[in-house]
């Protein structure tokens, strides 16, 4: 992209009052003369302190962002220009505060990172140029966050390539800042940006809006910037903890047990972050101690593991790798045996082809090398890997069955279901839990869109009776089995009832947000939303986990922007506008806010939700939602959930055959 000093020149203008303009300078026909005047200008722009400067650097920037590969800018000096330009910024505070020079650090540092993200020879110039220097004391924050955000991402760049790290490696001070940065990132945007309002820097405003948008779009935008201060910082320390050398110094239990929170948030969910650097971590043998001593670092892998998260393959790997390694085995090993468990029917995640078989492989290791002294684990882990084997076992052998005998299972299995149905229709739901386990017991493996159905029922039970956990397990198995994997909207919408119950708004969200895009993609009429409106119960339980999961919580509530659980629905400003969600109403939600959701797997008409419609029935007689107005005034995890609020509106009720 070229821009003019003048809109209305077409080409070289001796009318132009600036000499040697950069505009000018690129228009030039001669290709040896436009080479020499650009080499001129880079040479001789830092040392020049005429007013306008600001226009050819961002001129640079936008070519740099359009045209990161080519060659031209480099070869005629650009990364020499932009170091001596950064470091006039903070050596000459009065250069700095004239005209709009306050942006000129910021651009440069910009440019060297767009320079240097794809091309490893475009690294080693700017290497050779002299730019880490001036981009650690960026990183220091010798300026503001804003300039941190572009040095960290132009050190990360640089740090990727193999050529080029052990210049980023030498600055000993880059990883400690890094670790520090991804810590502190957040509060720092929060406090010294997002807070006040009247006291926001305009340059900040003017970058993050490009000019465009008011404190509304600012906002948005801080967050969205925030998010990538911490997750580059991440990105640049995940180069170091390829280095055995520097896990050391990365483990350390105060900063290891943040990683897991540490996701992006929904502005930036293409980045791995917390989740991607405890994966590198424990690749390597001398991070998986630290790492498998954090029972609360296992606890959370597991809960990822089993949840929509984009990186669920990464958690997976995780527990596996320490399952794995025999000194970190007897310590994790009764915390992930549950969740890889509820996995292990998972057949393709990713890039990852018959992952439930290394699943199985894994733990089948565990179990011998129980045998032979090196592990030792509870009974209860020893009947969940038992039971997972007996069942792999029984797939086997029912392949070698005549196909009479697994259909006469399968009716068997289909009666039991029913009476489970019934039992759940009359308020009996213990009793239905246990008709739905006997009916798995009979049903075939091979008959998965059966078994999907079973532990869905299974898990809304679970909910009923407030077992969470529970719930979570089997919503879990369902989603493995279902085709697609992870995309059976009822059990979506039952584990983030379950996640809810527990204070996990993160994974909550997660399967919420993903129930309303199944929602919206289904031919059932029962499924499917009202002239494309959101749930109104969906709408509520999003509304309130984005409260619940915001970047920014933490440092608001440090800094008095959030005071107690209760004020959660009046401090989080513009960033969570429920405008995204205001597409359903009251009005669209029959019975104070109850949807009924069809049966999606099963062909079967025989049952209806009558039990669960009848607001006369005094058993479950209670349509006062007033819990759903104010969702934060429950303090306690799940505490004392009532059934009115698992029955009106906060679960997919029984329709037809499913609960």
């Amino acid at each position: 992209m070229i821009l003019s000093c003048n809109p209305n020149m077409d080409k070289v203008s001796s009318d132009c009052p600036y000499p040697g303009c950069f505009f000018c300078v690129m228009k030039e026909g001669n290709p040896s003369k436009r080479r020499a005047s650009i080499l001129k200008f880079f040479r001789e722009l830092p040392a020049q302190d005429d007013d306008g400067q600001v226009l050819p650097i961002s001129g640079l920037w936008n070519t740099a962002m359009a045209h990161p590969n080519d060659p031209e800018f480099i070869e005629l000096g650009i990364f020499e220009c932009m170091a001596a330009l950064i470091w006039k910024g903070l050596k000459n505070r009065r250069w700095l505060s004239h005209d709009q020079n306050i942006y000129i650090p910021y651009y440069a540092a910009h440019i060297i990172g767009s320079y240097t993200m794809n091309m490893e020879e475009f690294a080693e110039s700017a290497v050779h140029a002299g730019v880490i220097p001036p981009l650690v004391e960026l990183l220091r924050g010798r300026l503001t966050w804003v300039e941190q955000r572009v040095a960290v991402r132009a050190l990360g760049h640089l740090a990727t390539y193999a050529g080029t790290f052990p210049a980023v490696a030498s600055h000993g001070e880059i990883l400690e800042l890094s670790i520090q940065l991804a810590m502190s990132s957040l509060e720092i945007v929060y406090s010294h940006f997002y807070q006040y309002v009247d006291r926001r820097l305009s340059y900040h405003c003017d970058l993050l809006t490009r000019g465009m948008g008011g404190v509304e779009m600012e906002s948005r935008k801080a967050e969205e910037w925030a998010s990538q201060l911490q997750c580059w910082s991440l990105q640049l320390i995940n180069c170091f903890a390829f280095k055995p050398e520097f896990l050391p110094t990365i483990c350390k239990p105060e900063f290891l047990t943040k990683l897991p929170g540490m996701w992006g948030g929904l502005v930036n969910e293409n980045s791995p972050a917390g989740i991607g650097l405890l994966r590198t971590i424990c690749h390597h043998k001398l991070g998986r101690g630290p790492v498998a001593s954090c029972p609360g670092i296992i606890e959370s892998l597991c809960n990822i593991a089993r949840s929509s998260d984009d990186w669920q393959y990464m958690t997976i790997d995780c527990l596996l790798w320490l399952l794995q390694d025999p000194s970190t085995c007897h310590k994790v090993i009764d915390k992930a045996v549950p969740a890889l468990v509820d996995l292990a029917e998972i057949t393709t995640l990713g890039d990852h082809k018959k992952l439930g078989d290394s699943i199985v492989n894994v733990l089948e290791e565990c179990v011998q090398s129980q045998g032979t002294g090196r592990n030792s684990f509870s009974n209860r882990t020893k009947e969940l890997i038992e039971e997972l084997l007996n069942s792999r076992q029984r797939l086997k052998w029912e392949k070698n069955m005549p196909k009479e005998d697994l259909h006469i299972k399968q009716a068997a299995a289909l009666v039991v279901k029913l009476e489970g149905n019934s039992l759940f229709s009359s308020g009996n739901i213990s009793g239905a839990a246990s008709k739905y386990s006997e009916a798995l017991a009979l049903c075939p493996m091979r008959s998965k869109k059966e078994r999907v159905v079973l532990y869905s029922n299974r898990a809304q039970c679970h909910l009923l009776l407030q077992q969470p956990l529970a719930a979570i397990s089997d919503a879990t198995r369902a989603l493995c089995l279902h085709n697609p994997l992870n995309r059976h909207a009822k059990s979506l919408w039952r584990r983030a009832q379950a996640y809810d119950m527990l204070g996990l708004a993160k994974e909550s969200l997660l399967d919420a947000i993903l129930f309303i895009n199944e929602c919206s993609q289904s031919n059932d009429p029962d499924l499917s939303l009202r002239q494309n409106k959101v749930p109104d119960y969906a709408e509520r339980l999003v509304k309130k986990q984005m409260r619940a999961a915001w970047l920014f919580r933490e440092a608001a509530i440090k800094h008095g922007g959030v005071h107690c659980e209760g004020d959660a629905g009046d401090i989080y400003g513009r960033e969570t506008d429920d405008s995204e969600w205001e597409t359903a109403s009251e009005s669209d939600i029959g019975n104070d806010g109850r949807d009924e959701m069809g049966n999606d797997d099963d062909d079967d008409e025989d049952d209806d939700d009558s039990e669960w419609k009848n607001d006369g029935d005094s058993k479950w007689k209670n349509d006062d939602d007033s819990k759903w107005k104010n969702d934060d005034e429950r303090k306690e995890k799940f505490d004392k959930s009532s059934m009115k609020d698992l029955k009106h509106g906060y679960n997919v009720q029984l329709a037809e055959d499913e609960p």
